[in-house]
């Protein structure tokens, strides 16, 4: 008899999944290890698939497992949609939010909680904004916007500026699926320092990256900069290069089919943070607070 995929595995297979191990999967979701290895274990036999490649590394997706996982967060969603339809959500609310973000959180954060946020509050009309970390920060001073989505590890140390961190992407090493160094146990900013690197520059990415570069005393040995996340992953994923990018952006395969794994290094590489910042001297509109006690629901 086939048993029933309930929610609890599949949130296991999603937390495994997000983190690329099942221990912090298991600090993640307060359960024990045995609990996510079994659920893992039991989702995959019913399917007849497997959804992870397991390394010494940890565990990372499979194809079939990323389109598994893609339709069970469609799933996942319509549920939340579901509940939320039958809760008051004071759907009167009206107003006007005028909001602002940087190209990755337009790309890869937003669409999710914007399109939640206008189910739970559709009266409420959404002005946004796509520019970059200063003009942000001079428009919301202006008062051109009210609120912004930022990364805020990138916001400068500003005294009138509020900053609330929602979520942190742990940045990784990308390589190609035949790579030489996925068969090192152990890798350093060091080790890879001398390898042909592509270079993100959008959202500040290279300034963030010579950062830890530089306080590490090196620096990449850069081949190519661009703006464009795809180029990256084409370029990593045909060997052209590696980089170091953050988990946010990350995705198993390039537009032309080629694998790219992803490997924590062991010098220490700090996050990238993302989260809401508004102007501390000028009080939040009803619209600008529903959306940030909203965005603070789902990834506080």
């Amino acid at each position: 008899m086939r048993r029933d995929l309930s929610l609890r595995k599949l949130r296991y297979v999603m937390a495994v999944a997000k983190s690329g191990r099942v221990t912090q999967a298991a600090v993640d979701l307060n359960v024990s290890q045995s609990s996510i290895t079994t659920g893992v274990k039991e989702v995959e036999e019913q399917l007849g698939v497997a959804l992870f490649r397991r390394t010494s590394r940890g565990m990372t997706l499979t194809r079939e497992g990323n389109r598994f996982l893609q339709r069970v967060n469609y799933a996942l969603q319509a549920l939340d949609d579901a509940f939320d339809g039958l809760k008051d959500t004071h759907p009167t609310l009206k107003g006007t939010l005028r909001l602002a973000m940087t190209y990755t959180v337009a790309g890869y954060f937003m669409p999710p909680l914007l399109a939640q946020f206008q189910r739970r509050y559709p009266w409420v009309r959404v002005e946004l904004h796509e520019v970059s970390r200063p003009q942000i920060e001079q428009g919301l001073k202006a008062g051109e916007f009210e609120l912004a989505i930022i990364l805020t590890s990138n916001i400068e140390h500003h005294q009138w500026l509020e900053k609330l961190t929602l979520t942190q992407s742990k940045r990784q090493l990308w390589v190609n699926s035949h790579h030489e160094l996925l068969k090192r146990e152990r890798i350093t900013l060091k080790d890879i320092a001398h390898y042909p690197y592509i270079m993100l520059t959008v959202d500040e990415a290279h300034q963030s990256a010579m950062k830890y570069w530089k306080s590490n005393g090196m620096a990449p040995n850069i081949l190519f900069r661009t703006s464009s996340v795809e180029a990256v992953r084409s370029m990593v994923a045909n060997g052209t290069g590696i980089t170091i990018l953050s988990d946010m952006v990350y995705r198993p395969w390039s537009l032309d089919g080629n694998r790219i794994e992803h490997i924590e290094l062991s010098t220490p590489i700090p996050p990238m943070e993302l989260g809401l910042s508004w102007p501390r001297h000028k009080p939040l509109s009803s619209a600008a607070k529903a959306f940030c006690d909203l965005a603070q629901g789902l990834y506080r």
